[in-house]
């Protein structure tokens, strides 16, 4: 009978150690991943505004400046579209790229030019199109002339401070609602939860990741890449601002960060992870092109494909090692057929 038993523990062994791994790389991921960079970001939008409270005028340095690092935080979290993200499309009142019909400089000109009153405060601006909303709108108002030109300076001004209000709202309840809710979701899975076991939490996040890296190279690198007879440099994110190239370098280091965690439990594929975005991170190094455009020069656009090239290896060590070890596959996504 004692046999019986102790035969019985030792097969059950590796079952606990596996549950026990599991939950030790959730709680990672959520207490030094997630949470954080939330946090971060609430709080740098939140110098933005005040920020812009102070000097709205939109060739501010200083107000540049405080939209550079609240839009270095969003980039920390922008692979983590789930839970909290998803209430009320903050994500997107965040971020509503790309914008491939141009309907950002249409809905903000269209309040310039009326100078709506819907302007007047954060709470009736949140009615308005979501194009008009967040970092990408926030980019026309302070970078782009011909959105901004001719328009009523105290209008403009009212503007660019409403947005950077709402920025705050949204940025804010997504910190409060993963601080105060969602994280025991991931941490505790239960039958009657969003998630019912630590391996659902985890399809979660392994989710994350892939979709971060295939949104990388097929939207950051691809719509500038566009195709060799037509390229298309100013389909860059951010390119008014001169934050294309950072903006690629900034998600390959959350997405790096977040591997790590997943990968924690095998030091020779974490290692193996390791390289593949170092390789990354000096290709994108070595372009010196912080608005890619020189995907119109052949020998430069031969750069860029490389980079895309070495991001997609990137996602298919860790869809072919990763997801296996995790017991997990990366599911559909919302940039599946599209």
């Amino acid at each position: 009978m004692k046999r019986l038993l102790l035969s019985a523990a030792l097969a059950f062994v590796p079952v606990l150690a596996n549950a026990q791994g599991e939950n030790e790389i959730i709680s990672g991921v959520v207490n030094d991943h997630i949470l954080p960079g939330f946090d971060i970001l609430a709080v740098q939008t939140a110098k933005l505004e005040t920020t812009a409270q102070s000097d709205c005028d939109p060739t501010s340095e200083v107000l540049r400046s405080s939209y550079a690092e609240a839009f270095d935080a969003w980039l920390a979290v922008s692979h983590l579209r789930f839970g909290p993200s998803e209430v009320d499309d903050r994500a997107f009142a965040l971020a509503f790229w790309p914008d491939s019909r141009g309907a950002t400089p249409r809905a903000l000109a269209s309040l310039i030019s009326a100078q709506d009153p819907v302007a007047d405060g954060v709470d009736s601006y949140a009615q308005v199109s979501i194009a008009a909303r967040g970092f990408y709108a926030m980019e026309f108002l302070l970078f782009d002339n011909a959105v901004s030109s001719g328009a009523d300076p105290e209008y403009l001004c009212k503007l660019v401070q409403t947005v950077a209000a709402d920025m705050v709202k949204n940025s804010g309840a997504i910190a409060q609602d993963w601080r105060t809710s969602y994280a025991a979701l991931l941490l505790e899975p239960t039958a009657q939860g969003a998630y019912r076991s630590d391996a659902e939490v985890l399809q979660e996040l392994f989710k994350a990741l892939t979709t971060g890296l295939q949104f990388t190279s097929e939207t950051r690198l691809g719509r500038p890449l566009g195709t060799y007879d037509r390229p298309r440099p100013t389909r860059a994110e951010a390119w008014r601002a001169g934050r294309s190239a950072r903006n690629v370098a900034l998600s390959l280091d959350a997405l790096r960060d977040l591997a790590r965690h997943l990968s924690v439990t095998d030091a020779d594929l974490s290692a193996r992870i390791e390289g593949r975005f170092d390789k990354a991170m000096m290709q994108l190094n070595d372009l010196d092109d912080p608005i890619f455009t020189g995907v119109a020069e052949p020998q430069a656009r031969l750069k860029v494909e490389v980079l895309q090239q070495s991001v997609d290896a990137i996602r298919a060590l860790v869809t072919e090692e990763i997801g296996p070890a995790l017991g997990v596959a990366a599911g559909f996504n919302s940039l599946d057929g599209d």
